[in-house]
């Protein structure tokens, strides 16, 4: 019963327009405008603070750095998960991830409704993929005979010789890094001065998480390499004129209160956006902006009609001003979403979460308060998408010295219960630590900001809050093997456990 209604809920948004593409978007009619190549270079788990560009003092990243002087820097860029499935299926889909039923958890399914890369290619695009593009999951189940994010290749060579000539092509690199495992030591192959690394507040600032940073600066370095390697491609193949580039991250870094939490570490990402003869360089939007918006983006940029279903907004008007600063004054917020990240409570439970993220506050309003945000206890699995299968140093060291005064505050911010609501003022607490949400003085802002995440909710059809009824905690868990990663033995030594433990139930 739940996927038939889910299934009339997709089918009753998409009437007016799920398979539609226009006269001007077919292959044929589209041949006397030269439509731009689109190359998609995405970091996993990346932070967007982390990047010379973005301020950052210690990571060298000279590739991405010039390419951001040169083009379009977002400022106010999210992935509307804190989840890499959920926010490339949101991307693909240009809707709203808690639309996209069993999408909106890792490694879930991915409904069979239009993506940009599907009508694109209908439309003469040469699309392909090289890693993840959309997952981890299981496409196959909904009826994809390949992934949601078109072919996938080894390489850009062996995808650029399949091109016919003259047609325009895109390509979306999903890079491994700064995904963890990092390399042990990578902190020193990088040539990281540990000691002006900036440690955020709601971590230890310790040596053992200063070289955890450290080994993450390696891997977004080991990321730029990559950037200037693609670059260098496509400048050889006499490509990059016509080629819109895009650097970009799926989600905030896998640090405890990032990866699967709604709060910026989570869900704030780089995005940078570069086509020199065509959009103005040199300029930093502070519009609000989300990945679902590239598909329509794309769409436009392509003269192909964007499908209704496609809720989110087309940044063509934003790529095309030549200002700076705030463009569209409607583009004052954004809201992300999270459901289950990881198999890590009893039963394959998630946590429910919505999210209402301006310029000066960041409202989160918990469903499930009565659980564990980050796993159950012992292990915490949510702060990093397999458990301690590979031990993470600085989850690791919180969860070791929990007991310890200095850490115990912060560990419970990362790994404690959280009530039904949370707010942070973000001129005050841009880090945000500190929950306002009971403060009497904040209580109209509160007020304010909750009745607008819910009509927003409401208007965009989340099943949380129109009474529609959608069990992403029933949904299937399609992690190859055991259902469930196991905890390395060395992180069950350090933890001092007796046997492995079992968040499973029947």
């Amino acid at each position: 019963m739940k996927n038939l209604i889910w299934v009339f809920f997709i089918s009753t948004i998409c009437l007016s327009g799920c398979d539609s593409v226009s006269d001007k978007g077919d292959a044929k009619s589209s041949k006397a405008v030269k439509r731009p190549n689109i190359l998609i270079l995405m970091s996993d788990n990346h932070s967007d603070i982390h990047l010379g560009a973005y301020g950052d003092k210690v990571v060298k990243t000279p590739n991405i750095d010039k390419l951001a002087l040169e083009g379009i820097k977002f400022n106010n860029a999210f992935a509307q998960s804190p989840s890499c499935s959920p926010a490339r299926a949101a991307m693909l889909a240009g809707q709203d991830v808690w639309r996209l039923g069993d999408a909106a958890n890792l490694w879930g399914g991915f409904p069979k409704i239009d993506v940009y890369t599907d009508i694109m290619e209908k439309a003469g695009y040469h699309v392909g993929i090289e890693g993840k593009g959309w997952g981890p999951g299981k496409a196959e189940v909904d009826g994809w005979e390949r992934n949601p994010g078109g072919e996938r290749y080894g390489s850009f060579e062996e995808f650029y010789n399949e091109i016919e000539k003259g047609s325009p092509w895109m390509y979306w690199y999903s890079s491994r890094d700064p995904h963890r495992p990092f390399k042990r030591n990578g902190w020193k192959k990088a040539g990281v001065d540990l000691a002006a690394i900036e440690v955020p507040a709601y971590l230890p600032d310790t040596e053992e998480v200063r070289k955890d940073i450290g080994d993450y600066y390696y891997e977004i370095q080991s990321f730029d390499r990559e950037v200037g390697s693609y670059l260098a491609l496509v400048g050889e193949m006499g490509q990059l004129e016509n080629t819109i580039v895009i650097i970009v991250s799926d989600n905030g870094w896998q640090m405890p209160r990032g990866l699967a939490n709604l709060y910026d570490a989570g869900t704030k990402i780089p995005l940078i956006i570069s086509w020199p003869d065509h959009f103005k360089g040199s300029r930093e939007i502070e519009d609000f902006v989300t990945l679902n918006d590239f598909a329509p983006t794309f769409l436009e940029l392509a003269g192909i009609d964007i499908p209704k279903s496609m809720n989110a907004k087309s940044l063509v008007n934003i790529l095309h001003s030549e200002a700076a600063g705030l463009i569209e004054k409607d583009r004052d917020f954004v809201v992300t979403a999270r459901e289950r990240h990881a198999y890590v409570r009893q039963g394959g439970a998630g946590y429910g979460g919505r999210a209402l993220r301006t310029n000066d506050y960041l409202l989160i309003k918990n469903y499930n308060p009565e659980a564990w945000p980050a796993g159950q206890p012992p292990l915490y699995g949510d702060v990093d998408a397999h458990m301690l299968q590979y031990p993470a140093a600085t989850k690791m060291y919180m969860l070791e010295n929990k007991e310890d005064e200095a850490v115990k505050p912060l560990f419970d911010l990362a790994f404690g219960k959280r009530p039904a609501i949370e707010l942070f003022d973000l001129n005050k607490d841009p880090e945000q630590i500190t929950n306002v949400a009971d403060d009497p003085a904040y209580a109209k802002v509160k007020a304010e900001l909750t009745a607008k995440l819910v009509a927003h909710l409401k208007a965009t059809g989340d099943p949380r809050e129109i009474g529609e009824s959608f069990d992403w905690d029933a949904s299937k868990y399609y992690m190859e093997g055991d259902k469930r990663p196991r905890p390395s033995q060395s992180a069950i030594d350090a933890l001092g456990l007796e046997e492995e433990y079992d968040y499973t139930t029947e």
